[in-house]
């Protein structure tokens, strides 16, 4: 077994207080962000993409067109298809309504509530899986992807394995670092921290709410 040493409880607090206060003024607004609807929720995760931006008007018209998943279940999979091309996700559209035609079989008509259940559903894996339990259900469920994983990674000093969305210490770290309260909007904070501030290239350290207790920022300014 392989033990994973804590993360620091003063600095995991400081981490959150300053990240919460960023999201306050820079948290971004997108269609399936100002719904509690679980089925809006959850095509919204299936239909995710690096550009949210591109995705807003389409998953609008989307849900527009396939208001509930009865309708979406009973839709033909080539004007489904159609509907995702402009985003080029149209291998998820079979997804999409095989997902809606096992809910209505096996789950009375409801999305399904716990993170094992969504697993079950074609395309659902464990990032969207909790991101669809915390957001449309309120469950303090953290989510790993490759922004949260970056943050964690240069802020605590990880060290992560190649697949992110895979490693144990990375789960474990997100794990830590959520609050026991409101994690999804706290989820949303760390995509957008890592897509506008944490980025992959160019980070803009300068101005990052974290540079006073950032690991990866102190290593660069010793380096040089």
């Amino acid at each position: 077994m392989i033990f994973i040493e804590p993360l620091d409880l003063s600095q995991v607090k400081w981490f959150r207080r300053q990240l919460k206060a960023w999201a306050k003024q820079h948290l971004r607004d997108f269609p399936w962000r100002r719904t509690k609807d679980p089925y809006a929720i959850f095509v919204a995760f299936l239909l995710q993409k690096t550009n949210a931006a591109l995705v807003a008007p389409i998953y609008q018209a989307f849900i527009e067109r396939y208001p509930t998943l009865h309708n979406l279940a009973a839709a033909p999979v080539e004007e489904v298809t159609s509907f995702l091309q402009p985003l080029g996700l149209s291998f998820r559209a079979e997804r999409l309504r095989q997902s809606m035609q096992l809910i209505l079989e096996q789950d009375v008509g409801n999305i399904p509530n716990s993170e094992t259940e969504l697993l079950r559903l074609p395309g659902v894996g464990k990032y969207t899986a909790r991101s669809i339990c915390a957001n449309a259900f309120g469950q303090p469920l953290a989510v790993l992807d490759t922004n949260v994983a970056r943050i964690l990674e240069r802020f605590f000093g990880l060290q992560g394995g190649r697949v992110k969305g895979r490693d144990r210490l990375l789960w474990e770290a997100a794990e830590q670092a959520a609050p026991t309260t409101q994690v999804g909007t706290w989820n949303l904070a760390l995509l957008d921290f890592g897509a506008a501030v944490c980025t992959a290239r160019n980070p803009r350290c300068v101005e990052c709410p974290l540079r006073q207790q950032c690991n990866y920022l102190a290593q660069a300014s010793s380096a040089s």
